[in-house]
């Protein structure tokens, strides 16, 4: 800086902006230097640095020119005021930026296991009780396993209108289940084993081969992980005992009988 102020190069080589941008905001009346030398060049002082400050900032938040000389002009607002403004609106930049960033992790996490929905569409199609967490569970239980190889690769091919069916399928299936149980069906008659039978092929139409093996060990989880139990005991009162003793039911039934299986 001189005795006369910053020359136009120096504050574009400060502020790394154009020289050609200072002109700008020169002519439209946003930034205009405070003095100029005897041969007419723009001379910067502090207060204008200040200014341009400010203006960089509202500029790199979206405003437009036309707003941020509203904004500077405003003289019932003090400078406490602006920071505490510019604070905030950094925040909310910031919060808006990390919602960016987790929505672009889902994405490379969806791209990388085949998954084609988005976190809102998986809560519109399963429900509110859909926890994305489950899938990172699920992973870390059967991720190494054929099972789980073959669900990803057919879920990276399913369409949203794909798991509206998968889903409505399931809720039918269900709504039989909690039915049956409801009616007093013994676990181990037809009724119940056919269900089951009908619950097992619906995983192996959509996901992968749920042998009797895979569909016993499911069975275990409907009885010993609070979430499965909880989630048909809403549908009703004892329906995940009951399911539980009608898929190990079902596969006694159908293991030695393999034609009953052919049947079905």
């Amino acid at each position: 800086m001189t005795s006369e102020g910053y020359s136009v190069g120096a504050v574009a080589k400060i502020a790394k902006v154009t020289v050609r941008t200072l002109h700008h905001y020169d002519e439209i009346g946003l930034l205009s230097p405070a003095g100029r030398t005897r041969s007419g060049y723009r001379r910067y002082g502090d207060a204008d640095l200040d200014r341009l400050q400010q203006i960089l900032f509202y500029r790199e938040l979206g405003f437009p020119l036309e707003e941020i000389a509203a904004i500077l002009d405003d003289d019932s607002v003090s400078p406490t005021e602006h920071l505490r403004r510019q604070h905030r609106l950094l925040t909310d930049r910031i919060s808006h930026l990390q919602e960016l960033a987790s929505a672009v992790e889902h994405a490379m996490e969806a791209r990388r296991m085949g998954i084609q929905l988005t976190p809102e569409e998986k809560f519109e199609i399963f429900g509110e009780g859909y926890q994305e967490e489950w899938e990172q569970e699920a992973e870390q239980r059967w991720g190494d396993t054929a099972a789980w190889a073959e669900s990803q690769r057919r879920a990276g091919g399913y369409s949203k209108a794909d798991w509206q069916r998968i889903q409505a399928e399931m809720t039918g299936i269900n709504d039989r289940l909690a039915e049956a149980v409801t009616a007093g069906e013994p676990a181990d008659g037809p009724v119940a084993t056919d269900l089951a039978e009908e619950h097992r092929r619906h995983i192996c139409r959509n996901f992968y081969d749920c042998t009797f093996t895979i569909h016993r060990g499911l069975a275990g989880l409907y009885v010993s992980d609070s979430r499965w139990t909880d989630t048909y005991e809403k549908l009703a009162p004892g329906l995940a005992q009951w399911l539980h003793d009608a898929i190990l039911a079902n596969a006694d039934l159908r293991e030695a009988d393999p034609e009953a299986t052919r049947e079905a």
